[in-house]
């Protein structure tokens, strides 16, 4: 199997959705195939949606026994920011939608440890959050997502405003975790991205993870042209603007899989309202520690400077590390 294989060639975003003018920047070093303090591998998850614990198994061993015969399982990348977007205490639960709306997401990721042959991370807690429809995140609703979109009070939603499309899920014995999401909309100047972490060594405490360590942050992308037809659905349609594709973001460095481009699988190829299944496999060196502050800048918030968003209350202020 490979691991870095071309990009394929996506359509350019039409419609309301046009094409962004800003200057792509590579910003990822991928190390080639070497196992790199705090670094991560990316690679596709085979018979990404297998539902026994035997399926689950075999798919982490070929992807173990595809790669080469030396020391590293799979293709290692740089760490990239964790946004300006993060907040600490994300609730530990399958379904992060609250009743967002939007198409839905099944993520299945496999957390395996790339420096002991690809074998599962079992009680590895991976976390993820990205925005809603319309660009915004949970606990910062009025920052703008830029290009023109309705207030994100007008969804209509029950969701809470300091959790909605935040979460934690811990792996099972074979490494693998499950999200119920939405496909995410978009912000200036980004292209359409979850942000992920994964811990190790913490422990479920009053219904979020506490404790250990951050052994990789890093973010997952989606191809184009599946964007494009997304985004022309309600509510996607309702936030026009200039849409950042692949080849113009600043983080995502065009490695496809191994730079956490993700695996989709359409739950009805005629109705891409009906949603996708997505997945990939993590590889992690569980004794690395990582600060969150990697390469590809993140995103400047459309308003300049730090989310114009209020944090919850009594949580910590999110990271800005844009």
């Amino acid at each position: 199997m490979s691991l870095t294989g071309d990009l394929p060639t996506f359509m350019s975003m039409t419609g309301n959705h046009k094409d962004s003018t800003l200057t792509r920047r590579r910003a990822l070093a991928v190390t080639g195939g070497t196992v790199a303090a705090g670094g991560l591998a990316v690679a596709g998850y085979q018979s990404a949606f297998a539902d026994t614990a035997a399926d689950a198994e075999a798919s982490v061993s070929a992807s173990a026994t595809s790669t080469s015969t030396s020391s590293s399982c799979m293709t290692l990348m740089t760490s990239v920011t964790e946004g300006p977007y993060y907040l600490d205490g994300a609730l530990v639960r399958k379904d992060i939608t609250e009743g967002k709306s939007g198409v839905p997401l099944t993520l299945r990721l496999t957390v395996v440890d790339a420096t002991d042959g690809c074998t599962p991370v079992s009680g590895a807690a991976v976390e993820i959050w990205h925005c809603d429809a319309w660009g915004y995140y949970s606990g910062y609703t009025t920052a703008n997502p830029g290009g023109s979109a309705p207030a994100e009070s007008e969804d209509g939603s029950t969701a809470d405003d300091d959790t909605y499309l935040r979460g934690y899920q811990v792996a099972n014995a074979n490494g693998v975790v499950k999200f119920e999401t939405i496909f995410p909309g978009w912000y200036t100047p980004r292209t359409c991205h979850i942000h992920l972490k994964v811990h190790t060594g913490g422990q479920k405490e009053d219904g979020t993870y506490e404790g250990g360590k951050v052994n990789y942050t890093g973010q997952l992308f989606f191809p184009d042209d599946i964007a494009e037809e997304i985004f022309t659905l309600e509510p996607y349609s309702r936030h026009s603007g200039s849409y950042t594709t692949l080849d113009n973001d600043m983080v995502y460095d065009g490695g496809g899989t191994a730079s956490g481009l993700l695996t989709l699988k359409a739950v009805h190829k005629a109705d891409p309202s009906k949603g996708y299944k997505g997945s990939i496999t993590l590889g992690v060196d569980p004794d690395a520690e990582n600060t969150g502050a990697g390469g590809g800048g993140g995103g400047t918030p459309p308003s300049g400077g730090a989310p114009t968003g209020t944090p919850p209350s009594g949580a910590p202020s999110a990271s800005a590390s844009s």
